[in-house]
């Protein structure tokens, strides 16, 4: 009878996956994206894929050695980080750029608001944000050998027509893992396999955006467009891999929900009337700041209890 007696705190129910077996498993599902972005863009894809990671280990070490914290490069958290980095860079970015991004990922995003768990904002999108606000002109230069300088996007947005087969293949100009939709499916699809993501955020979030385009877009019913719409700009890549980012999206599930929503209207808000023809990395940004309201009011009601209608005097 003493055994049936014993009681500890919560959690009662406890899993043996950790921090390194979910980050390994997402580093897994990028390499699809990322195999792709090599052999389309070339050797200087890979380069910049292993500067970038690399500059994230290496500055996540060096700061937690200087402030004398456990180090924590093993979760891979910063093999994450960096590769994620990467994938939004076009090849055209140079080498220092790579290194000034990983910095400020680890260190201005990740490591000063107290590290892993502690950032609120993706910290690969905020190091993109940062690079694209600082070196506009590079950042957004996607010109390499027979690919031109203009995004499928921004040749719709310009009344241009474009191959949405080829788009969808990853043969287009773009940033290093955002060009192939089948590569980052399969990522997505391993994912989901594996019980690292559930299809909530991604799946209302591309409903609502497209939801969105159909009712703003300018061109009602087109498949074509709407596949366009989809499969550039780094929607895919972003909906699957950092909207899902497990720090900076809600852990209710009516909040994945109303963050997706959030997510798909300001995605769409930015293609349709803003200066840009891309918007995803900002709308996530924006959406994570939102994260903390969101949560406020989607926790549910503890079992037991009832909302009082007024005060008791």
């Amino acid at each position: 009878m003493g055994d049936l007696r014993k009681v500890s705190s919560s959690p009662h129910i406890r899993d043996k996956v950790t921090s390194a077996n979910i980050m390994r498993d997402v580093v897994i599902a990028l390499l699809p994206a990322s195999l792709f972005g090599v052999y389309h863009f070339g050797m200087k894809a890979l380069l910049l894929i292993l500067i970038t990671i690399a500059t994230c280990v290496a500055t996540e070490y060096i700061y937690e050695k200087l402030m004398h914290k456990p180090i924590t490069v093993g979760d891979y958290s910063a093999v994450v980080t960096g590769l994620l980095l990467s994938l939004n860079l076009p090849v055209g970015a140079t080498w220092w750029m790579a290194v000034l991004g990983g910095i400020f990922a680890i260190l201005i995003v990740k490591q000063l608001f107290g590290g892993l768990g502690q950032n609120f904002m993706n910290p690969a999108l905020g190091a993109r944000c940062f690079l694209l606000i600082s070196f506009a002109g590079r950042m957004t230069n996607f010109a390499y050998d027979t690919f031109t300088g203009a995004t499928p996007l921004a040749v719709l947005r310009e009344g241009g027509t474009v191959d949405t087969l080829q788009m969808v293949i990853g043969n287009t100009a773009g940033t290093i893992g955002e060009t192939s939709v089948i590569a980052i499916l399969i990522g997505a699809a391993y994912m989901l396999y594996r019980g690292v993501i559930n299809i909530r955020i991604p799946g209302t979030y591309l409903v609502t955006f497209l939801v969105f385009i159909l009712l703003f877009g300018g061109h009602g019913l087109d498949g074509s467009y709407l596949l366009a719409q989809l499969a550039g700009g780094g929607l895919m890549l972003g909906a699957w891999f950092m909207a899902t980012d497990y720090v900076t999206s809600p852990i209710t599930t009516t909040g994945q929900i109303v963050y997706g929503v959030v997510l798909g209207v300001l995605t769409g808000i930015f293609r349709c009337f803003g200066a840009s023809a891309e918007g995803v990395s900002y709308a996530i940004i924006f959406s994570n700041l939102l994260v903390p309201l969101i949560e406020k009011y989607t926790v549910p009601m503890a079992f037991g209890l009832v909302k009082e209608k007024g005060d008791k005097k």
